[in-house]
């Protein structure tokens, strides 16, 4: 094994050499007569003794980056984006409050050892970051999942995509702060603390960070508090591509409702004194802040990047120039802190220690088993959920006040939108903590009716619209659930999710996973959904590919179809996201909102009757339990959404024919229904899967999928929509699941 001290870089050699052309001020020779207390230069906030204290975790974050690199080339380690020319953000760390919540960037190197020695008692920073370039099972956040900044106890949140994809969550976070106390639950925050989040310049233009900055803005303009600190760390780059200068003050310095500063992020004291400037703003106006540091970066953007394919050696000798290391240096040497041996003898100090113990912890035990891994990726706790659902309701008298006298269960058969309403009545009234948000949902009522009268119930601090943004009404949810809210945002239509998919990809379903569980976003998003709207059309009101939302792990799907299933499962989904923090899609299928009919016209078949909470123990539906109606023997038909509705309608028809069929609504497309499929198959020994999602990458796939596991041996066949959009009127009847095709395949499978 090659020994670590042999490697060194330009930017090391350069560093001394700069030290050695300092001009001391002649300090005394005693170290304890030295002034400590004063400003390290005239007019900063920064003394001498912070000043040494931040020049140490600058120190330890380059040398981090150092082991970083050759940890990677021994092949102990596996990650190599550093922070060196960014430490300067040590002053930001030191600048707030140890109990202001931060999502960091990916170099925040020195900002994440400032807070681990600030923490009473301090924690071991360096360690921690070695376990992580390591893939080490005892990392402190993510246990070796992912190489992140990270720690409860520090009040840092994990970020694994730090491209922008975090801001959205960030904006949500500081809505938050002030929300929970005015909603009178318990926020994990202090009511006066800010979110702090950070990037870098080239993710400035990312559509989410736009979004995100207008979301921001959008709200302050309203004079909403929102007391978040945006810190851009400009090294002028993205990988390889160059932003133009000016470009980040140009893009951001005039937004309305955010105000701007400027720091030079080679200069500690400068970065220092501007942030307790921009988060004294912040805290005390509870609006947000937009702190532009303007930074180099040293090195390429990881350890394989080769930079000199792209950078000629003026960009690179001026990037040395303003190594940030060096100018702390200055500092300490000018105000006769340090001497420049004094300097350099501490950073070799602090560079054998660190790569001393990148030596030891190079073989730390890593996660071996698929079990291991994911552990904390979807916990399931059916009886406290089952406990939750059932206990979530207000008394009698509560009752009766939010739903006007009237109470849903004695008001006759509801529709499904009619019971959604309901539901979500019945549940905000239980639960304090709970919003429900959204485009057009408050005072509109939603499209299509399903939450008229909520804001006149409960107020605008828990109903209430939001911008036209998925990404922002996502975000919001994710920083809420964060802070111990209880979100249920709504997305209009299904084809909308998809603006903000990663939101729910990369964010939500990632914190828990990432975190060990010791941060989680519990969220119920509705989402308007699927096709056969009459007389109102279109793709982007009739979506019916969900293939992006299955495969995310941990997810949880829920798609009723009936009045009386949607209440039970919505209540379900409510419980297991307060119980266990997950992240959950409630799928409702438009076309039947309002649906009375089943089989003919008055029939009354779709409406059903409310249940009183006495009634929801016996009625509670566990996640992953499908339905079945019917205990026909020739034939099982497996179903979800509209579907139900056309097969027990086919299955009328078959059975004028001799034909008898048990139709099987699934009712949970993740986890879909394992146990419930395989025995209605095998009760039939015929499967006929009716599936209105597309052929490929639909929810008939992942059944086959489930039979073929089992080697069951019956007939099987499948009939779903064809891989098309669904276009405007007539002619979606000829790309979409229909009652005529699924009788037609179920002839055919009895043959």
């Amino acid at each position: 094994m090659s020994h670590p001290a042999a490697d060194r870089d330009e930017a090391e050699q350069h560093f001394a050499d700069s030290v050695l052309k300092l001009r001391a001020a002649s300090p005394p020779a005693s170290f304890a007569d030295r002034d400590l207390a004063g400003a390290v230069r005239p007019g900063s906030a920064l003394t001498g003794q912070r000043c040494l204290e931040l020049f140490d975790a600058q120190l330890a974050s380059r040398h981090l980056d150092l082991a970083a690199r050759w940890l990677r080339k021994i092949g102990a380690g596996f990650y190599t984006i550093g922070s060196s020319g960014h430490e300067g953000n040590a002053a930001v760390a030191a600048a707030l409050r140890m109990d202001d919540p931060a999502l960091l960037h990916y170099r925040s190197g020195a900002f994440y050892q400032v807070r681990a020695a600030d923490a009473t008692p301090p924690r071991d920073g360096v360690r921690d970051v070695l376990l992580g370039l390591v893939a080490a099972a005892a990392e402190p956040i993510a246990g070796g999942r992912h190489k992140v900044f990270g720690r409860a106890d520090l009040h840092i949140i994990p970020q694994t995509s730090t491209i922008a994809s975090h801001l959205p969550r960030a904006v949500g976070l500081a809505f938050a702060q002030g929300r929970a106390a005015r909603l009178g639950t318990a926020s994990r925050w202090p009511a006066d603390a800010i979110v702090v989040t950070s990037l870098g310049d080239a993710s400035i233009n990312h559509s989410t960070a736009v979004g995100a900055l207008n979301t921001a803005g959008y709200c302050a303009y309203q004079r909403l508090p929102l007391p978040l600190l945006v810190v851009c760390e400009d090294n002028g780059l993205g990988i390889s591509v160059r932003t133009p200068p000016g470009w980040v003050e140009a893009a951001v310095s005039g937004r309305p409702g955010i105000t701007y500063f400027h720091a030079d992020g080679s200069d500690l004291a400068d970065v220092y004194d501007t942030t307790l400037a921009a988060a004294a703003l912040a805290r005390h106006h509870r609006s947000p802040v937009f702190l532009h540091l303007s930074m180099v970066r040293l090195g390429g953007h990881a350890g394989a990047d080769a930079e000199v394919g792209y950078r000629d050696r003026d960009d690179v000798a001026a990037d040395l120039a303003a190594d940030p290391l060096v100018g702390t240096a200055r500092l300490l040497v000018e105000a006769g802190v340090l001497t420049p041996t004094e300097v350099l003898d501490r950073y070799e100090r602090g560079r054998a220690r660190i790569l001393e113990r990148a030596q030891e912890i190079a073989g730390a035990p890593r996660l071996a088993t698929a079990e291991q891994v994911m552990v904390p990726l979807a916990p399931r706790n059916p009886d406290a959920v089952w406990a939750d659902a059932i206990l979530a309701t207000a008394d009698e008298d509560r009752r009766r006040a939010v739903f006007g006298g009237r109470l849903p269960e004695s008001a006759g058969p509801l529709t499904l939108a009619q019971t959604i309403n309901a539901t979500l009545t019945d549940a905000l009234a239980a639960r304090p903590e709970m919003m429900v948000f959204g485009q057009d949902v408050a005072r509109k009522g939603g499209v299509y009716g399903v939450t008229r009268g909520l804001l006149s119930r409960f107020g605008a601090g828990r109903v209430f619209d939001t911008l036209l943004d998925e990404q922002a009404i996502l975000g919001l949810a994710l920083g809420a659930g964060l802070d111990g809210l209880l979100p249920v945002p709504e997305i209009q239509y299904l084809a909308y999710l998809h603006n903000a998919a990663d939101q729910i990809r990369g964010e939500a379903a990632t914190l828990s996973f990432f975190s060990q569980g010791q941060y989680r976003n519990p969220l119920v998003a509705r989402v308007a959904g699927y096709a056969y709207q009459e007389g109102f059309g279109g793709h982007f009101h009739n979506d019916n590919a969900i293939g992006a939302l299955r495969d995310i792990p941990g997810l949880i799907i829920a798609s009723p179809a009936r009045p009386e299933d949607a209440a039970a499962i919505l209540r379900t989904c409510l419980a297991t996201a307060a119980a266990d923090g997950s992240v959950c899609v409630f799928l409702e299928p438009i076309a039947l909102y309002h649906a009375r009919d089943l089989y003919k016209r008055e029939d009354d078949g779709w409406r059903a009757t409310y249940e009183p909470p006495e009634g929801w123990a016996p009625g509670h539906v566990p996640v992953g339990r499908a339905r079945t109606h019917g205990d026909g023997t020739d034939l099982t038909i497996m179903t979800f959404g509209n579907g139900l509705r056309l097969s027990l309608r086919a299955a009328a028809r078959l059975m004028l024919e001799g034909i008898t069929s048990r139709v099987v609504d699934l009712r949970w497309l993740a986890p879909l229904p394992t146990e419930d499929i395989l025995r209605e198959a095998r009760a039939t020994g015929r499967v006929l899967i009716a599936d209105e999602t597309r052929r490929t990458a639909g929810v008939s796939e992942g059944v086959l999928s489930i039979l073929a596991d089992d080697r069951f041996g019956g007939w099987v066949r499948r009939v779903t929509s064809e891989d098309s959009f669904v276009p405007l009127g007539d002619a979606a009847d000829a790309v979409l699941l229909s009652q005529q095709s699924i009788e037609a395949a179920a002839r055919e499978l009895m043959r």
